[in-house]
């Protein structure tokens, strides 16, 4: 195997499925890419961790075909070291023989390991095929993700319900995460060709590594699922990954349909006051007490052992004074996916979930289970 790449093609291309290799691996050959030339041009490179599977292509100049799995994080810091602009050549001697990596006057020699011993996803049929822009992809991914689980006792939460909603003036594609403290609910117009598709459970690791290959939001991608599989081609990259076999629980139980006490806060407010009030707040619990009445919130966190903190900052309130306590990790987390000025939140009382949302935007909504203070 002979052939002559450019550096930074080369660069991007194992930038986009290297995160998929992980760094120990008890199987060796799981911690190499397979490195395919082929006669036409075409350099193919293909990740796995067994639960998830990446494929990019990308032109090279190749003088001699083949294939074989090489080291993917050691190939991708050569690769990363290397002048910008550089041309790369890989060169393997015999098929005993150790691959040579040269670019100018550095040269590399890296061992490797055969290509038919790398495993293979398959090609499984997947049924269901719909086609949405890239950036409403992400969106629903990205403000979903903070909220899912990392319990891996309760594994169906361990990732993002991606599923059709009917109803209201036209069907939606829903992305819902939950930890049991939090909840994301986030939607988009559904695409042509949802019909009939089954809700599925995207793993965090999936998501994760889908978020990092869209960078073009107008760019569309290609969404193939099944009950089992799910994959999304972004460009010259095909992601392909295992869903989680579980049950989603019923979200919908826990979000508040019935509180009415409105409170609207300036989010970039709402975020300094949590976050300088809770440097006090117990390491353990996090907890920050919101007090809100007419006109304004006193944001306060106390701790034993080390004091006490106040902050106050203007609100639109209007109801009888309430006081409520949350972590304030949690909170923060949530005032981060809100991009409008302004933070909603819709609360019950003191001990009842809270629903917040971004006052411009009611396509996303999350919500909030309270602590005792």
């Amino acid at each position: 195997m002979r052939f002559v790449a450019d550096r930074n093609s080369l660069l991007r291309a194992l930038g986009h499925i290297t995160g998929i290799v992980e760094r120990r691996n008890t199987i060796p050959i799981l911690s190499n890419i397979l490195t395919g030339a082929e006669a036409s041009g075409v350099l193919t490179l293909k990740a796995t961790d067994l639960d998830m599977e990446a494929i990019e292509t990308l032109p090279a100049k190749v003088e001699t075909p083949g294939a074989v799995t090489i080291p993917a994080h050691t190939l991708h810091d050569i690769v990363r070291k290397l002048p910008d602009g550089a041309e790369i050549l890989v060169e393997r001697k015999g098929p005993d023989g150790r691959l040579k990596v040269a670019a100018g006057r550095a040269s590399f020699e890296l061992a490797v390991l055969p290509a038919d011993e790398f495993p293979d996803m398959g090609q499984a049929e997947l049924p269901h095929r719909f086609t949405v822009a890239g950036g409403e992809l992400k969106r629903l991914f990205e403000k979903a993700r903070f909220a899912i689980s990392t319990e891996e006792t309760r594994y169906y939460l361990n990732g993002i319900y991606l599923h059709r909603v009917e109803g209201g003036s036209a069907p939606k594609l829903r992305a819902v995460a939950t930890d049991g403290h939090r909840l994301a609910q986030v939607e988009t117009e559904c695409p042509k060709g949802t019909e009939g598709m089954p809700g599925v459970i995207v793993p965090r690791k999936a998501v994760a590594e889908l978020i990092k290959l869209i960078d073009d939001a107008q760019a569309p991608v290609e969404v193939s699922l099944s009950q089992a599989k799910i994959r999304f081609a972004v460009g010259d990259v095909v992601l392909t990954s295992k869903l989680i076999d579980g049950s989603f629980p019923d979200y919908a139980r826990v979000i508040p349909t019935s509180n009415k006490k409105l409170l609207l806060l300036v989010n970039a407010d709402l975020v300094k006051a949590v976050d300088r009030v809770s440097t006090l707040s117990s390491e353990k619990g996090r907890a920050v007490k919101l007090n809100a009445s007419d006109g304004c919130v006193v944001v306060s966190a106390s701790n034993p052992e080390s004091g006490s903190a106040t902050e106050e900052i203007a609100a639109d309130y209007k109801n009888e004074p309430i006081e409520i306590g949350f972590n304030a990790r949690y909170l923060l987390d949530i005032a981060a996916q809100i991009d409008g000025p302004n933070a909603l939140f819709k609360l019950a009382d003191g001990s009842s979930p809270s629903l917040i949302s971004d006052e411009s935007d009611d396509s996303a909504l999350y919500v909030l289970m309270p602590m005792r203070v």
